[in-house]
């Protein structure tokens, strides 16, 4: 999907003035995001993305009703135009600064005391969507480095099934990033809730650890992050398993936007070459 594609549905959905042409694009990736006026529209890539976007949905009522700090829907039902599901959210005041790895700790600690909710919440489909963005990749990535990610995939799907985790399994975010938090005026609030679950806690642990080794988070950073929390992720045994799951996982989302975008296709064979070397010292950029 690309942005003209996204204000297409955008368009049709009918959810802005003027279809939302004044609308600013603040991010395209698994979403298209629009901002205009005191909402913030959120457009799927795909079609299949209907159900999770219905159920972030209903995550955003059950934090509300739990008084979690987390973003709020404007419209209760997703829509559906141009066959992509499109979610309406309150926009949330100017940041007053940018978040950092400790706010995301009180907020972490705040979802994991929760008890599950009335509604179902999947497990953590961490590895889940390999095979559709290797597929949106097509040709623009080599057969040879698509089929060894969907054998690293396996493999890591299996071994990661297996795992006994250190902390009781409860509700997560998923995708437990400084970035899916928003400091606003009366402190942190939890953005992006697509991929709530209720799976080991040592997901939501393990994304900063990967950041710490994979993308430059500064040692200090991680530190005060597993202070605030509590816990070290490091220090559980099957800490390698999800990092090697999370590391197939981001690799194969990057594969996705290389038809197309030299940066994309560059990262990707990055991370790959990585990968296949064993080399977990290789820098990875953010996409």
């Amino acid at each position: 999907m690309d942005e003209a594609a996204a204000r297409a549905a955008l368009a049709v959905a009918g959810v802005l003035p003027e279809g939302g042409r004044g609308a600013r694009l603040l991010t395209l990736g698994e979403n298209a995001v629009f901002a205009e006026g005191d909402l913030v529209v959120k457009v799927g890539r795909a079609p299949e993305l209907a159900g999770r976007a219905a159920r972030e949905l209903r995550v955003a009522d059950w934090l509300a009703a739990e008084g979690v700090p987390a973003v709020r829907a404007a419209v209760a039902e997703p829509l559906l135009a141009d066959g992509r599901p499109v979610t309406v959210w309150h926009r949330l005041p100017e940041p007053v600064r940018p978040a950092v790895p400790a706010d995301l700790a009180v907020l972490l600690r705040a979802v994991h005391a929760l008890p599950p909710p009335a509604f179902t919440l999947p497990p953590r489909e961490l590895l889940g969507g390999v095979e559709r963005w290797l597929r949106l990749a097509g040709d623009a990535v080599d057969p040879a480095d698509a089929a060894y990610l969907r054998a690293r995939r396996d493999g890591f799907a299996e071994a990661a099934a297996a795992l006994t985790s250190r902390l009781p399994r409860g509700p997560i975010h998923g995708d437990a990033l400084p970035r899916n938090v928003h400091i606003g005026p009366e402190g942190p609030v939890l953005v992006d809730l697509e991929t709530f679950s209720h799976d080991l806690r040592e997901h939501d642990l393990v994304v900063l650890a990967l950041s710490r080794d994979r993308y430059g988070l500064p040692p200090e950073q991680y530190d005060a992050f597993t202070a605030e929390y509590g816990f070290d992720v490091r220090e559980w045994e099957g800490c390698a398993v999800l990092r090697g799951a999370r590391e197939t996982a981001s690799c194969a989302w990057v594969a996705q936007h290389a038809p197309g975008n030299p940066r994309a296709l560059a990262e990707f064979r990055r991370r790959v070459a990585s990968l296949r070397d064993g080399d977990a010292s290789v820098r990875w950029y953010p996409f």
